[in-house]
């Protein structure tokens, strides 16, 4: 196997993982509404004083709005009355009614005005509630799972969808909410004040609501694809502006730009198919009220002509007729809202679902560390049918480096992986000072131990801050003394404002060789039990990657070290070197005895020096 046929097996093993691997429900998956309307309300249990309080005053202004319509009536056949009476009009009478309707108008928007302020708090509370668990569940997630999920998705679902669902809730709870408290109290009344003129509400009203269910079923789909590809969307992106150096140097611009197309033309299609559905709800419910307004006018005339009802009652039925309609188009309106929220909502609790990563016992700790670390016939696979490490034991005796050299998709960074429990073994066990490293806390295990990758991480702070990062409490005197261990301290002065540039999420203002410097500064400072070093110089020059071997030696003194190195050059005074290929140990020994031995370290170091001899020449 060749070494770029490996490192694609690699790669394809650790993608496929999380297909084979059971790490819970996947995250695009189908619940129906009511299951995602119980849990978000599952969610405000502890805001159920407000909510009944909502509920209350909702009724209220319900309650106030409907008696307005009512109150005008009988002032309209107070006026009549009064102008065909010979004693004339009752004025304290009018305005008393006029007084009455004004009253409860400005109560009902009163009352209103507290459910929206109390439901804004409700669901902010409840929203800061949620991303909070969402950032929690990402600390559980296991290592695999977050390693093959579209970064770009995971970060649609954390902000997007949780700030679509909080914008959704608020806008849509009180209202829908008011509006069903409306139709109900505006139907009672309605019945009261004429059964007749009812039945003519009646014919079109029931149409309306099922055009409005039947809309609403159509949108849900669309509005679930809308939220999905709008992660896939951010995925592509994310993708995009990390790599953006890559797809540049190989001309690939037009291929993203085709892939890029294709998603946001798919956007486009579910979002254009999803509001045009709902938004053709509002203009059927202005319909059917119109409808329902004409059949009013006829009917009512007939019967005010035949002496049945009063022409206040007229009046009092066509404004509750309005006032029917009204919230059937808010109830439309909402709808689009309220879908796209429960869309939102659907995939937030897809990745609270996530199986997570198994629970630590509750064993002891080992303390002080003396970092002796065994090995014991460890089996890891990423596949079940694809076995990586079969068999593998070794011992890394306290104060002693292991080196470990092979080929690329060899198993080296798996090793350490396994012993940092990223990943979980099949079968054996991984010892720290004679106890199993599954019955030890997951943070107090990796709290003994400190690692430098290949592939540097700085936050966006000052380089005080990203070094301190591996002990908070430092002082600045341990701070400036692990940047001059790790020649920091040589390029810090050269910035404008020294350890306290900030460094931005590229850290374009310092090259990469700077940036891994800051990196293995970090682990100095944390001055661990265990020390890994995975590639940990491989973007500094020849010239200072001899300065830092130096520092690394003495911060490895008394530790117990894990090398992974392609340079055999810096790992020639290991105290044990060991050859891995296809997850096993194919040979170890220290520099010399494996040189003599002439077997495949020989021949990766005679390489090597070959080729930096050829160089030469």
């Amino acid at each position: 196997m060749t070494v770029e046929e490996r490192t694609t097996t690699s790669v394809a093993e650790r993608r496929a993982n999380a297909e084979h691997v059971s790490f819970g429900m996947p995250l695009e998956r189908s619940e129906d509404t009511k299951t995602v309307v119980r849990r978000l309300f599952q969610r405000m249990h502890g805001e159920r004083w407000r909510l009944g309080m909502v509920v209350v005053l909702a009724a209220a202004g319900a309650a106030m709005a409907i008696a307005g319509p009512y109150l005008l009536g009988k002032a309209t056949d107070a006026v009549v009355s009064g102008l065909s009476s010979p004693a004339g009009m009752d004025t304290g009478h009018l305005r008393g009614l006029l007084e009455a309707a004004l009253a409860v108008a400005v109560g009902s928007a009163i009352a209103s005005f507290i459910v929206m302020r109390t439901i804004a708090g409700v669901v902010q509370r409840t929203m800061r509630d949620v991303r909070r668990d969402v950032e929690d569940k990402l600390h559980r997630l296991p290592l695999p799972f977050v390693d093959n999920q579209p970064r770009g998705d995971l970060l649609s679902r954390v902000t997007n969808d949780v700030d679509n669902v909080a914008q959704s809730l608020q806008q849509s709870f009180g209202q829908l909410l008011t509006s069903v408290l409306t139709m109900a109290g505006t139907i009672a009344i309605m019945i009261a004040l004429s059964p007749v003129l009812f039945i003519v509400v009646l014919v079109t009203v029931p149409l309306s609501l099922f055009a409005l269910r039947l809309l609403g079923k159509r949108a849900s789909g669309r509005f679930s694809s809308q939220w999905r590809t709008t992660g896939l969307l951010n995925a592509q992106v994310e993708e995009l502006c990390s790599g953006h150096a890559v797809v540049t140097a190989f001309g690939r611009e037009r291929e993203v730009e085709d892939r890029f197309r294709a998603t946001n033309n798919e956007l486009y299609e579910s979002s254009f198919g999803a509001q045009f559905v709902t938004g053709a709800m509002a203009p059927l419910m202005m319909l059917g009220g119109n409808i329902t307004f004409v059949g009013i006018a006829i009917v009512g005339g007939l019967r005010v002509a035949a002496g049945a009802i009063t022409v206040g009652t007229i009046q009092a039925f066509i404004q509750y007729s309005r006032q029917l309609s009204t919230p059937l188009m808010y109830v439309a309106s909402m709808a689009s809202v309220l879908q796209s929220g429960l869309a939102s909502a659907e995939r937030v609790f897809a990745l609270l679902d996530v199986e997570e990563q198994t629970p630590d016992l509750d064993g002891r700790v080992v303390e002080p560390v003396r970092g002796l670390v065994r090995f014991e016939q460890v089996d890891f696979s990423y596949l079940p049918d694809r076995p990586l490490i079969r068999d593998l034991s070794l011992q890394a005796d306290p104060g002693s480096t292991t080196a470990i050299v092979g080929p690329t998709g060899a198993g080296k960074t798996t090793l350490v992986n396994l012993l940092m429990r990223f990943y979980e073994i099949d079968a054996g066990r991984i010892t720290l000072d004679g106890v199993d490293t599954r019955t030890l806390p997951r943070r107090a295990l990796r709290s003994q131990i400190g690692m430098v990758l290949q592939d540097t991480w700085l936050f966006e702070g000052t380089i005080r801050d990203n070094i301190a990062y591996g002990n908070p409490a430092a002082s600045d005197e341990q701070i400036i003394e692990a940047a001059t261990a790790a020649y920091v301290d040589r390029f810090v002065h050269a910035l404008p404002d020294g350890y306290d540039t900030v460094l931005d999420d590229s850290a374009t203002s310092i090259s990469a060789g700077e940036k891994q410097l800051i990196t293995i500064a970090r682990a100095f400072l944390c001055d661990p039990a265990i020390l890994v070093l995975d590639e940990a110089t491989s973007s500094v020059d020849t010239r200072t990657e001899v300065l830092v071997q130096h520092a690394m030696a003495a911060l490895r003194s008394n530790r117990t070290s894990f090398v992974i190195a392609h340079r055999l050059s810096t790992i020639r005074d290991a105290d044990t070197i060991l050859v891995m290929d296809d997850g096993r140990i194919v040979e170890h020994g220290d520099h010399e005895s494996l040189i003599v031995a002439g077997g495949a370290y020989a021949a990766l170091y005679a390489s090597q020096f070959a080729g930096a001899v050829a160089e030469i020449a």
